[in-house]
């Protein structure tokens, strides 16, 4: 099976290295062909039936897969999923869910649409959707749930090893930019802006009017997961904040029709109320605009941890049969000139790993007031907080889904009715690790990764029993460190603990109610905004 993959791929790769000469029409119209007369011949003579569509689809992914992460092709169902994620508003069952090979895992029901009022629950894994068993269904199996309003399907699901079926009348869902706000301490908005879709400007508007005519003075705007989405609501957001003709970002690119500059358009809201803008490792690309474009111009205090640092522009350009590429163009550059993107996916280390910047050699620059800032890729807070951050082991549990299986243990095993008196304990912390362990959770150190590979070159070298010893001492030196580790990031693995937890019973509403009371950068946030010559200070 792996000659009718590889075949393509090398041939399409080659496509790569010669397009990237994009004067050079005859050589790639060259490439083209060969590659157009080897997909015929493979197709026609291969030993084994093959899929043209299958084949096509490995092929272009191989050519992509050695660019950014971000470069990508999109299918005719792709381009649907994109459009729709963008306005905010589709049909289905109201519910984020992870597709893996044979089942469909409920993330977050959103509380009264379909999924919640059918019953299910994060943690929920869906086996069956109609007549059709996931694990015997080749194509995305999420397709299956969607439908016109007001249609029903009936879905299998086991929960805690016990098989139940439901049925779910699938609606019209309004995924709302702006999830939640609040008047808190009598004189301070609270917005929570979670995506960049063509509503986020329109309802974050809404909101800060709406705090200010309950007597907010000073606003928290929290970023903080935001992955980002579309660039001129970034601008719009921040043109709330600051005056008409304010230089925003920049965009850099070999083509010159990409270098552009994006300054507000409109006249703003209020830009002299006191503002604190809170991010994290997983607030990206227009949150990124937003937080450096605000922090620049001085107009905000940022409290949290680096974001995530993706400074990459995309677009998609049309393809056939209803098919794009959503293709990188240029750089996000903040106003002072720094650049967003933390990995440089165009140099790469031994490995082939993208490079970032060693810390000893972030460059300085100037706000618009005169204040030093940073590069090194993302947004590096004004204030930073350890609950923010995101360690490798915290990365580790968040993409092996621990914390969110843990949660999903804690709900079928712990009554809550209260959300004020919700507290996660140190002994519910010592009840994760043994979680852990029990689910034999593991992961690799980056020193792991040299060490082996260390040993790899000592077998070629004839090396290996010499050092054999040592190595598994070191190893066994380094599975010690990874167990402190998670004692070390007990702070932030609690904070993530928590919030997934609350959701499971409260919904979002009640997980942000919580947090306003007991959230680390939340409240910094407040002591910030209530401290007037500690903001002035940092602002100068």
């Amino acid at each position: 099976m792996k000659k009718k993959i590889i075949i393509p791929v090398l041939a399409i790769g080659i496509l790569v290295s010669t397009a990237s000469f994009k004067s050079d029409f005859f050589e790639i119209a060259k490439q083209i062909e060969i590659f157009t007369t080897l997909f015929k011949e493979l197709n026609m003579n291969y030993v084994d039936e093959v899929t043209p569509a299958a084949l096509m689809d490995k092929a272009i992914k191989g050519m992509l897969e050695d660019l950014d992460p971000y470069t990508m092709y999109w299918n005719e169902q792709a381009v649907e999923d994109a459009r729709i994620n963008n306005s905010g508003i589709y049909t289905g069952i109201g519910a984020s869910a992870r597709s893996e090979k044979d089942k469909i895992v409920i993330v977050e029901p959103y509380k009264d649409y379909p999924a919640d009022k059918a019953g299910l629950k994060a943690g929920d894994e869906i086996i069956k959707i109609g007549s059709v068993r996931i694990a015997d269904f080749e194509d995305d199996a999420g397709e299956l749930l969607k439908g016109a309003p007001g249609s029903e399907v009936e879905v299998t699901y086991v929960r805690q090893g016990k098989r139940n079926t439901t049925t779910l009348t699938r609606s019209s869902v309004d995924v709302h930019a702006v999830p939640f706000y609040k008047l808190i301490n009598n004189d301070i908005g609270y917005i929570v802006l979670s995506k960049f879709n063509r509503k986020t400007t329109v309802e974050t508007k809404a909101a800060l009017e709406d705090l200010k005519s309950q007597g907010a003075k000073k606003i928290i705007l929290d970023l903080r997961g935001n992955p980002g989405g579309l660039l001129n609501e970034a601008i719009g957001i921040v043109n709330l904040f600051v005056p008409k003709g304010e230089v925003i970002t920049t965009t850099k690119s070999v083509i010159e029709k990409y270098n552009k500059t994006y300054k507000t358009t409109k006249d703003p809201i209020d830009t002299e109320i006191p503002l604190v803008v809170l991010v994290n490792g997983r607030s990206a690309s227009a949150s990124e605009i937003v937080s450096g474009g605000l922090q620049d111009l001085d107009r905000a205090v940022i409290v949290g941890a680096r974001s995530f640092g993706k400074g990459l522009v995309q677009r998609p350009k049309k393809l056939t049969y209803g098919t794009q590429l959503k293709v990188t163009i240029s750089r996000y550059y903040t106003p002072s000139g720094r650049c967003i993107q933390a990995l440089d996916y165009w140099n790469r280390d031994e490995n082939g790993d993208p490079v970032r910047v060693d810390s000893k050699e972030y460059n300085k620059f100037k706000t618009k007031g005169g204040r030093t800032v940073y590069d090194g890729g993302g947004i590096l807070p004004d204030i930073e907080l350890e609950t923010a951050a995101f360690s490798p082991i915290t990365t580790a549990l968040l993409k092996d889904n621990v914390i969110f299986d843990y949660a999903t243990q804690y709900y079928y095993s712990h009554k809550m009715n209260d959300w004020k008196n919700f507290s996660f304990t140190d002994a519910d912390f010592q009840d994760f690790i043994q979680f852990l362990k029990k689910n034999n959770f593991t992961y690799e150190t980056e020193t792991e990764k040299e060490f082996t590979e260390a040993l790899r070159r000592a077998k070629d070298d004839d090396l290996q029993l010499e050092i054999n010893s040592s190595y598994n001492q070191l190893m066994a030196a380094i599975d010690i460190a990874k167990d402190k580790a998670v004692v070390a990031k007990k702070a932030e693995i609690k904070s993530l603990l928590s919030d997934e937890i609350l959701k499971r019973y409260f919904y979002r509403e009640g997980l942000y109610n919580y947090q306003i009371l007991n959230n680390p950068e939340i409240l910094e946030a407040v002591s910030v905004l209530n401290d007037e010559n500690r903001y002035r200070r940092i602002l100068k």
